[in-house]
């Protein structure tokens, strides 16, 4: 059994990987870490995938089995869940998602009773636990719990949302993309309560369409609605709604780190950006790092992941931080990437700066990047480590691009995917590189 936990909870398809046994093996096991106070409260969420009742029905049978009483939020976004488990004074919460991947697949994620994700110590406890269940999942000591389900979550959490802005949007046209996902129970009413004329996409899900042709991973959809009718700006989020990217005026495409580079510049302007610094990852554009030069900004590096990116930002009480990919970590009002939250900071800039998003964008300008993604098996994924041929193509590929570039080639920590990024001033070159070395991963690894 390799390591449950990837870099954003368990995940795997559904009744295949990511079973009802395993679900319920999790509930338990965080039953038993949580079993030091009497009946623990845990709740628990999911977005819209046709398989999340099933595994969040065993996680919480899993739960009461252990003495653990679970509250069941229904369709929540992951960063409705972090916010919850402290306003509710829950001692964990779990969220039941696959985050931006197909429906058929599905995950699991924890969180303590103070918002943030369980750090690695804890999962590997988890893990252990499920390993021997004989050692450790024994008869509970607190009887059995029981589950009831809330009915307000929704909209205490979307009264949060809007108390973080002090502007209403009126006047402003906006599409928001719901991904048929976890956002299509909050965004609309959201954004239209805020005095927004809201263009709803991609809300209306089924089980089965969730991030299908929509949402963040299929932006181009939003992107071709904004033009054709002539809104201000677009917002799409992922499945369970802690991304978000965005789309200006023309129909241009404003990622993670435009939208860190927006809000980071609007923050040391307004002296709450604690040591002028934002935490990013190492695939963060260059032209990132060159717009925090010219703007007297400092910028720190982490691995891929948001939890890296917050750990960082624990550490050194940073206040901004974030991902390419639009997962955006405000520590001010969020302990978690939360994409309604990023979508009305960016409009509140927009109604505060009297700017268009496209005008707000232009302050930095982006490096060239390829960015390849290659399907391959679990066992492929650890052979990529140790395969010789690999490491060499890796080298060559440095070698090409010297020191005006810069190669990443990683397994992905939550789909079955090598993904390789080359980045540098040649488009040409980078894109010959990067699909040179996908020829030889493919030729080693499919």
């Amino acid at each position: 059994m390799g390591r449950l936990f990837g870099t954003d909870g368990v995940r795997g398809i559904a009744n295949v990987e990511l079973t009802c046994e395993l679900a319920m093996a999790i509930g338990r096991s965080v039953a038993v870490i949580l079993g030091r106070k009497k009946t623990p409260r845990v709740i628990v969420g999911c977005d819209t995938r046709i398989s999340s009742d099933m595994l969040a029905s065993s996680i919480m049978a899993g739960l009461c089995s252990m003495g653990s009483d679970a509250i069941y939020l229904g369709v929540s976004a992951t960063p409705a869940v972090a916010y919850l488990v402290r306003e509710m004074k829950a001692d964990a919460g779990i969220m039941i998602s696959a985050s931006h991947n197909p429906s058929e697949y599905n995950g699991i994620k924890i969180f303590s009773g103070d918002g943030f994700k369980l750090p690695d110590a804890l999962e590997d406890q988890i893990e252990t636990m499920i390993l021997m269940p004989e050692k450790y999942l024994t008869k509970p000591e607190n009887g059995i719990g029981r589950i009831t389900y809330s009915e307000d979550s929704a909209g205490k959490y979307s009264e949060y949302l809007i108390s973080t802005v002090s502007e209403r949007f009126d006047g402003l046209k906006i599409g928001i993309d719901c991904s048929n996902g976890s956002a299509s129970r909050t965004a609309p009413g959201i954004f239209s309560s805020l005095g927004a004329d809201t263009y709803v996409l991609s809300a209306s899900p089924d089980g089965y369409n969730i991030n299908r042709g929509c949402g963040s991973t299929h932006i181009e959809a939003l992107s071709a609605y904004v033009i054709e009718h002539g809104l201000d700006a677009g917002f799409a989020f992922d499945g369970d709604a802690d991304r978000c990217l965005c789309v200006d005026e023309k129909g241009n495409i404003v990622d993670g780190d435009f939208i860190l580079a927006i809000c980071a510049l609007d923050m040391k302007k307004r002296g709450v950006l604690k040591n002028d610094t934002v935490v990013g990852t190492v695939m963060t554009n260059f032209g990132f790092t060159k717009f925090c030069r010219e703007n007297g900004l400092n910028f720190l590096p982490t691995k891929v992941g948001d939890r890296y990116v917050l750990e960082e930002m624990q550490i050194g009480d940073y206040k901004l931080g974030g991902e390419q990919s639009g997962h955006i970590i405000f520590r001010d009002f969020a302990t978690t990437g939360d994409g309604q939250l990023t979508a009305l900071q960016v409009l509140s800039l927009i109604k505060r700066g009297n700017k268009t998003l496209s005008e707000l964008a232009s302050v930095m300008e982006r490096s060239p990047q390829e960015l390849i993604n290659l399907k391959v098996s679990a066992d492929s994924k650890l052979r990529f480590y140790t395969d010789p041929d690999i490491q060499i193509a890796i080298a060559d590929a440095e070698n090409a691009l010297g020191d005006d570039g810069r190669v990443i080639v990683r397994p992905s920590g939550t789909e079955p995917l090598i993904r390789i990024m080359t980045e540098g001033n040649d488009c040409e070159l980078i894109s010959e590189t990067a699909h040179k070395l996908a020829s030889v991963i493919e030729k080693v690894l499919i």
